[in-house]
């Protein structure tokens, strides 16, 4: 009971649509949150090295050097909800990303993104009272959140990081 407490106080800004102080943890287990980002624009995305969409991390990568002078960054989630295509350990998926992709910006621990393990962040993003109510469907699943720590687009696994929607939003919420 008091874990399910717990997980409904850190849910509570994302009701009212600040998102920002949902406590997560980084890749190399420190405490973090969205209001670390406070002020640039994020790309949070669930990763997976094992799926036929992890080239994308070669154009994540590519908005992480094209927007970084403005603002913005992505935040990788690695997930291994999908058919367990994200089987690594934290080093691993480290090691994976830097040689293969030569990824710069933050990943996370590892999430669960779905189901009854899944982490309060996709619950104010995905759950059913949710800014976008509905699954991610599947590995790199993206969510634009705004500088004042508010999501305001959502862009499913197959659109590409370079896609034209994807970067005139990252370009608007830049420029607000």
């Amino acid at each position: 009971m008091k874990h399910l407490a717990i997980l409904f106080a850190a849910a509570l800004p994302a009701i009212a649509g600040d998102i920002s102080s949902i406590p997560f943890k980084t890749i190399d287990g420190k405490e973090t949150s969205l209001a670390a980002y406070k002020g640039k624009v994020v790309l949070v995305v669930n990763t997976a090295s094992k799926c036929g969409l992890t080239p994308q991390y070669e154009g994540l990568e590519g908005l992480q050097k094209k927007y970084a002078d403005k603002g913005f960054t992505v935040i990788g989630f690695p997930c291994n909800d999908f058919n367990g295509q994200e089987p690594g350990t934290a080093e691993e998926i480290v090691t994976f990303c830097k040689t293969k992709y030569d990824v710069s910006f933050p990943l996370m621990e590892k999430i669960h993104v779905k189901g009854e393990e899944q982490h309060p962040l996709y619950t104010a993003l995905t759950g059913k009272d949710g800014v976008f109510p509905g699954d991610v469907k599947w590995n790199f699943g993206k969510f634009l959140i705004s500088k004042d720590g508010k999501a305001i687009a959502r862009f499913e696994p197959r659109q590409a990081p370079d896609s034209p929607e994807l970067t005139a939003a990252i370009e608007k919420a830049s420029a607000e």
